[in-house]
């Protein structure tokens, strides 16, 4: 079983991908881009799979990320693949993973600094 810790790296590394991938682009291209909107889903769901397994104690420890938010984004991914609205994975990455990512980071610093 893999630890909180170990989650929270699964979704640094896809926050990181978004992010680095995004920077290259423009809505455009992101659309017209099949291998990169299934990519950008793809982390999206993975994000949400990494915290529906976080514990409810680090979910609480942790409650400035809307970890329920993140679930139902990657439930709304997975169960209703056939009507993927890209406009809105677009603007999820552009406009939201960053605040994440800086939320996260945070997370990682704080566990850190308990470690060492």
């Amino acid at each position: 079983m893999k630890s909180d810790l170990g989650y929270i790296n699964h979704i640094k590394e896809e926050l990181t991908f978004l992010q680095i991938e995004s920077k290259k682009l423009n809505r455009d291209q992101f659309i017209s881009d099949n291998l990169i909107k299934r990519a950008f889903v793809r982390s999206i769901e993975i994000i949400g799979e990494a915290s529906n397994k976080l514990s409810d104690s680090f979910k609480r420890k942790y409650s400035e990320v809307d970890w329920r938010k993140l679930s139902a984004t990657r439930n709304r991914l997975i169960h209703g693949y056939f009507v993927v609205d890209y406009d809105i994975v677009w603007d999820l990455v552009i406009n939201k993973i960053p605040t994440l990512e800086t939320q996260i980071n945070s997370i990682l610093l704080k566990e850190k600094t308990l470690f060492d």
